[in-house]
């Protein structure tokens, strides 16, 4: 039978030397490797919070820019408000301005109107005016223009202007006596008041 080797102390001793050296090796990969995982999680935290500070900052300026772009809208839409309405009121103005003037046509008119002839060529030329008295009241009419019918309200010093306060035994103290001259509205404003005698 054939003597096994004793291995020398010497060689054992470095095989356990060699052991432990790949041992310390793989540990201190693995310590490496930890330590990489561990300083990629601190540069992702890193990098977590520049890109929610970053987003902040963003939604921050989309914020800012939203407020204003609804401010200016807001604001357009009032001024566009206040142009419409401004013109209208022009409109308005220059529309009463110039129907005034047909007014004191239709005055005429109708104190035409009032001494009437009702026979011979008179009457026939009385219905033509009274034609025309009535187309004009139908023009007005059509601009929203409506008379004040003075002759059954009490005195109103907004749609009618008093000439003289007199004593009458027919009428209530404040009741119109006699109109002068007709008064016209324009939708709810007066365009002009009616010239009225009034009772005390």
């Amino acid at each position: 039978m054939a003597k096994q080797k004793k291995s020398s102390p010497k060689k054992e001793e470095h095989l356990q030397d060699e052991s432990m050296a790949a041992e310390v090796v793989v540990e201190s990969t693995e310590l490496g490797s930890e330590k990489e995982n561990v300083q990629a999680q601190e540069q992702a935290v890193d990098d977590h919070d520049e890109l929610r500070k970053a987003y902040d900052d963003v939604k921050k300026q989309l914020d800012e820019s939203t407020d204003g772009w609804q401010r200016e809208r807001a604001d357009f839409s009032n001024y566009k408000k206040r142009v419409d309405r401004d013109r209208d009121v022009q409109r308005s103005i220059i529309t009463a301005d110039l129907l005034k003037k047909f007014l004191v046509v239709l005055d005429d008119l109708e104190r035409a109107m009032k001494n009437r002839p009702q026979q011979g060529e008179g009457a026939a030329w009385a219905e033509g005016i009274d034609l025309v008295m009535r187309k004009m009241l139908g023009l007005l009419e059509m601009e929203d223009i409506k008379r004040i019918p003075a002759e059954v309200e009490l005195f109103d010093p907004n749609r009618h202007e008093a000439v003289s306060s007199e004593p009458s035994e027919d009428h209530e103290s404040g009741a119109i006596i006699e109109i002068l001259q007709q008064g016209y509205m324009i939708g709810d404003r007066v365009l002009r008041p009616a010239v009225v005698r009034v009772a005390q």
